[in-house]
């Protein structure tokens, strides 16, 4: 009984915390893949490995000298870098939906649009986003070793479980990007990182509220705010993030207007622009 509450245990600290950050690094990828950038994959994967690196070092670093106890502060400052950057990006892709821009200059966008300020904003996603769970995974699993019967069968079964069905989820997500037409990949792509980026706002806002920082107001708050994942349950975050969905929704609608504004007048619009 106790093996399979271990194995249960380890099962979901791995893919709990790995599950968000898989998601983000697949979704990067099929995209570069589709958008026939296959090339710069690399980046990516090589910021998540960065970040698997840091991640030790940063749960070494809190169990030595912080007796194992995460930095509510430091984890705010890498949620707001992790949000600015997934919001980069969704916009990137926003400007760049449309696919005859992009099969008409493939080659130049490969060298131009996808140039090295925009892989480094890659890497530095897949960096963050795997080093914000990276370090709280490894010390959880240390926990659940220290309690029980170290690094037994049963821990080792449950992460390499869990393991393997993150990676069915990264193949399965690579397998339907492939089938999808490029405009929807690309706004569903864009979409997925607004939103991973809205929710890291407010897991940052939870942050620095713990530390009494900013005052936390849950009265009136809807209860599907926090049950869906979409803020921390107060005003302040969600407030925060409707400000910001605003600002993109008008800086969207102002850049299709005048997108669809250069067509009419019989000036193509490049995906570059």
């Amino acid at each position: 009984m106790a093996d399979g509450s271990t194995f249960l245990q380890a099962f979901t600290i791995l893919f709990r915390e790995g599950l968000e950050a898989m998601l983000v690094i697949a979704a990067l990828a099929a995209f570069l893949r589709r958008a026939g950038a296959a090339d710069r994959v690399m980046p990516v994967y090589l910021g998540a490995l960065a970040a698997i690196g840091a991640s030790l070092v940063a749960a070494w670093v809190f169990q030595i000298f912080y007796d194992g106890h995460h930095s509510d502060l430091f984890e705010a400052v890498i949620m707001l870098s992790a949000a600015a950057l997934m919001f980069y990006m969704s916009g990137w892709l926003f400007l760049r939906q449309d696919p005859k821009a992009w099969q008409a200059d493939l080659n130049r966008l490969a060298e131009r649009a996808l140039g090295a300020g925009t892989v480094v904003s890659l890497a530095g996603i897949a960096f963050l986003a795997v080093f914000r769970e990276g370090a709280e995974t490894i010390l959880f699993v240390h926990a659940l070793a220290k309690g029980g019967n170290g690094f037994d069968g049963a821990l080792l079964a449950g992460l390499a479980v869990a393991a393997l069905a993150l990676a069915a989820l990264f193949g399965a997500m690579q397998w339907l990007a492939f089938r999808l037409p490029l405009r929807p990949l690309f706004l569903a792509t864009s979409a997925f990182l607004f939103f991973m980026g809205l929710r890291m706002v407010g897991e940052a806002f939870q942050e620095v509220q713990e530390q009494q920082l900013v005052s936390y107001t849950t009265e009136g708050v809807p209860a599907f705010v926090s049950e869906w994942g979409l803020s921390n349950g107060s005003w302040e975050a969600l407030g925060t993030q409707l400000a910001i969905l605003l600002v993109a929704v008008v800086a969207g609608l102002l850049t299709l207007r005048r997108r669809g504004g250069a067509v009419r007048d019989g000036r193509p619009v490049s995906a570059a622009s």
